[in-house]
């Protein structure tokens, strides 16, 4: 097992915890487009590196900053009672991106092509727009409560698939090409431990905090979810074969790059708000 890599989790997780429990709407959408920012420039950096793109990158981290401050405001908003709709705010933010890439790409004198204006507009829509469907969940009744489920399908499939492909290591099945690492094993052990987890989660809700979650509900959604999560890792994994690269950086020892550590729960996070914003 990779001691870098379990050392890294159990500094890393209590932190996140930390912050999420205690960190109020502004300093969590901060942190949310601080993580932004990190992603997308590793995953710019990895077509400049593999394929010798050339994101227009500025766009991308302006976009990441300007959902955040759109947040703030739009809660701001709303304690004053003012109607403004975030999904309408941040869809108008990704047109005007739109508009602002094809003009660089004009204003370039073709150094910079449709390709490049593709791979940026691609980076924005997978990371920032993604990501910041869990401080919006965060913010829906009980969303203190509901967004652990998106924490717990992403890590706790990605260590269960890790522990259960360890434990079948002579005997496992490879899954796919794009990450032959990964076995059928392990990803059926990731997604049994993740069920497992958020049933342990709901118990708990429902006992201390007076919750009243369907139990067979949350089984459903944790299925949905453990396997949206390993779709999004798997699709990271596309993007870093197709460049030639293994990990996105090595920022963070035993996992690589933010993104890698984050892969699945930005596919999550969008699913989890459509399954769990009425719960």
């Amino acid at each position: 097992m990779d001691i870098k890599r379990i050392l890294t989790t159990v500094i890393g997780l209590p932190a996140v915890v930390a912050l999420l429990i205690f960190g109020n709407a502004m300093v969590i959408d901060v942190f949310f487009a601080i993580v932004a920012i990190i992603s997308i420039k590793e995953y710019y950096e990895a077509f400049e590196k593999g394929k010798k793109a050339k994101p227009i990158k500025w766009i991308g981290y302006l976009v990441a900053t300007s959902i955040a401050v759109l947040r703030f405001f739009h809660l701001q908003s709303s304690l004053l009672t003012v109607d403004a709709d975030m999904m309408s705010m941040m869809f108008a933010v990704v047109v005007f991106a739109v508009f602002v890439i094809f003009l660089s790409i004009l204003n370039s004198g073709m150094k910079k092509n449709i390709v490049d204006g593709a791979v940026t507009l691609f980076g924005i829509m997978y990371i920032p727009v993604f990501i910041m469907f869990l401080p919006i969940l965060r913010q829906v009744d009980n969303g203190d409560i509901l967004i652990w489920y998106v924490i717990i399908a992403g890590w706790a499939t990605d260590i269960f698939a890790y522990l259960g492909g360890c434990a079948f290591n002579t005997r496992k099945h490879k899954f796919s090409r794009v990450s032959p690492n990964k076995s059928i094993e392990g990803c059926v052990c990731g997604t049994i431990g993740a069920i497992v987890i958020s049933l342990v989660y709901t118990v708990i809700c429902n006992t201390y905090f007076y919750a009243n979650i369907s139990y067979i509900y949350i089984v459903l959604v944790s299925l949905v979810l453990s396997i949206v999560g390993q779709i999004g890792d798997f699709s990271a994994s596309s993007i870093k074969r197709y460049n030639e690269i293994k990990d996105y950086s090595n920022l963070i020892p035993g996992h690589g790059g933010l993104l890698d550590r984050i892969d699945s729960i930005l596919f999550i996070a969008p699913v989890a708000y459509v399954l769990l914003m009425n719960i």
